[in-house]
């Protein structure tokens, strides 16, 4: 059975800048860092787009500018569903107030 490489961040980061910024053809790539083709065009890709201030949509950050950007979003949705919350408890507790003494 073959298994899955997971690779991280920081390297699908370095092989699409290799490519990117050092002009290093991917074949080249591939060979030095011994990943396929088919991988390293799809981060070459996102990294092209997330450097354009445009995220990928259904896939984690590759840059630092998209991870933070994910993040503060999710945070964000966190926040208004807790905010989302509180009003709903709050409007629970002023509609009877007596009930929760």
């Amino acid at each position: 059975m073959n298994e899955r490489k997971v690779y991280t961040r920081e390297f699908k980061l370095h092989a699409a800048s290799m490519v990117l910024d050092d002009n290093c053809p991917v074949p080249e790539v591939c060979a030095s860092l011994d990943i396929g083709p088919t991988a390293l065009r799809r981060w070459v890709d996102q990294v092209r787009k997330e450097r354009e201030g445009q995220p990928v949509r259904g896939t984690k950050a590759i840059t630092d500018d998209q991870r933070q950007i994910q993040e503060l979003k999710a945070k964000i949705k966190r926040m208004e569903m807790e905010a989302e919350i509180l009003k709903k408890a709050t409007a629970l507790l002023m509609s009877d107030p007596d009930r929760f003494r």
